[in-house]
Order: C-alpha cells, then sequence, then structure tokens
C-alpha cells in the first residue's frame, strides 16, 4: 500500500492489536456477556473489551486528540480539530450470533473532514484502507468501485431499521421503491462492511436511515478515494451524529436518489 502517514499506521496498528481480542471472543462466544442498549440494539463484553485496546493504543501517540467512540461516548471533548471516530464492533448482532460479518471501524477527522480511515474484517482478514489523496486498497490492492450505469442491473445493500426506530414503515418503504427497479438488494448486517463493499465494487450503491458517525466515518473516505459519491440526505442539525446516507458509484446515484425520495 501507498498509505503512510502517522495516522494510518496508527489506525492498523490499532486495529491489529485489538483483532486479536475479537478474535479470540468470537470463539468463545457463548461465554460472552451481553446486555440491551434498547430494542434490538445489544453490547457485548467483547465490544467494551475491543474498544478499551483501540482508546489505549490510539492515546498512547496522541492523548490530546478527541475521541468519538460508540461505548464510551466523546473523549477530550473539547478538541474537535483531531479527533478518532471509532466503532469496535460494527455488526455486533451478527458478531453474537457466530456470524462472521462484522468489522473494526476507525476513522481519523481533521478539521471536520475524514482525512483516513480502515475497516478491518478479523475473520476474513480483510483490511480495507484509504487516505485523502492516495487512494483505497483492500489489504494491498487498489479498490475502484463498479463500472455499473444501468440501474436495473444494479445490485445495493441496505440495513435497518431498528427494533426502536420509529419510522419503519418509510425505511419499509424506500426498501420496495428500490427492491422493484435493481436487480437485487442485500442486507448484510453491518454499515461498514457494506460502504467497504461498495469501494471496491461488490456493491453498486448503498442506503441506510438512523446510522451513527461511527458506523460510517472511515468508510466515507474508503469510497470517496474509490472514486465514488457518498451524499447526506434528510440531516437533522441538532443530532450531528445520526446520519442518513447514500453511498454509490456515482454512475447510478441520481437515480438510486430519486427511488428512495419516491
Amino acid at each position: 500500500m501507498r498509505l503512510n502517514s502517522p495516522q494510518i499506521n496508527l489506525i492498523i496498528k490499532a486495529c491489529m492489536k485489538a483483532s486479536r481480542s475479537v478474535i479470540r471472543d468470537f470463539g468463545e462466544i457463548e461465554n460472552l456477556q451481553v446486555s440491551s442498549k434498547g430494542p434490538g440494539d445489544f453490547v457485548t463484553s467483547a465490544d467494551k473489551r475491543t474498544e478499551k485496546i483501540l482508546i489505549e493504543e490510539l492515546q498512547k501517540a496522541h492523548p490530546e486528540y478527541g475521541i468519538i467512540t460508540e461505548e464510551t461516548g466523546i473523549i477530550n471533548k473539547s478538541n474537535t480539530k483531531n479527533r478518532w471516530i471509532i466503532d469496535p464492533i460494527d455488526g455486533t448482532f451478527n458478531f453474537m450470533n457466530g456470524i462472521p460479518q462484522f468489522a473494526i471501524s476507525i476513522g481519523y477527522e481533521e478539521d471536520n473532514e475524514i482525512k483516513c480511515g480502515v475497516i478491518f474484517n478479523p475473520i476474513s482478514n480483510e483490511m480495507f484502507c484509504a487516505e485523502k489523496g492516495n487512494g483505497a486498497y483492500l489489504n494491498n490492492t487498489r479498490i475502484r468501485v463498479s463500472k455499473q450505469k444501468i440501474i436495473s442491473d444494479a445490485i445495493v445493500v441496505t440495513g435497518g431499521p431498528k427494533g426502536a426506530s420509529k419510522i419503519k414503515d418509510k425505511i419499509f418503504s424506500e426498501y420496495i421503491n428500490v427492491s422493484k427497479s435493481v436487480a437485487n438488494v442485500r442486507k448484510f448486517g453491518s454499515a461498514a462492511l457494506d460502504i467497504a463493499y461498495v469501494a471496491c465494487g461488490r456493491f453498486d450503491g448503498y442506503w441506510q436511515r438512523e446510522l451513527s458517525y461511527w458506523d460510517i466515518a472511515a468508510g466515507i473516505i474508503l469510497v470517496k478515494e474509490a472514486g465514488g459519491f457518498v451524499d447526506f440526505f434528510e440531516e437533522e442539525k441538532n443530532l450531528p451524529l445520526k446520519k442518513n446516507i447514500l453511498v454509490t458509484n456515482s454512475l447510478i446515484h441520481e437515480e438510486l436518489r430519486g427511488l428512495i425520495n419516491k
């Protein structure tokens, strides 16, 4: 890979260290403590343990940086210039059910822009990395979005709604609109990996409502550096860490957005 900034190297190192614990926990799922954060929303002891390792590794180099993380919340809140955005296990429900479709996701944000990021599935050993101006990679291979131009031939992916969602009917309606006009719609259960798969051309597009910033931060730079397009829609200004996102290869973007807004 041609990615060698201090930040990307630090993220990779942190992911590799945390992955050892994740792999071990995945092999002992039946022994994990699981608690509910809300209807259909869970956290495991593995989430907390992984997050702790990631925070410790990142803070060794930059104790002054801000951190936005799923379980702990915001660390060093006053530093909004340099921030790590962490999701220790994106796809917790898959993880706790023995489905190897989950990832460690870390993005580095500087002056409100994601500069680099990593999405790592430790079970498949697939590491997606990207850095502004230097491209996107899957392990050591450069990746690009798909070249699919025809919406009716496109394969797209989505997620949600969560159990506590108040707009389930709207989300299901969008799903129906899209599924009638594309070749296929998939639902894999990890927003980070869904976006990474758009970046490497496995999917042509992805959309989802009611996500958290840590679900998608690393994916934003991945898709952009792979030649795709990232679009946020119907944002709530009073909830800056909540996102509705549409990600595509750029070629089907307007048509897919039209189906979502239909």
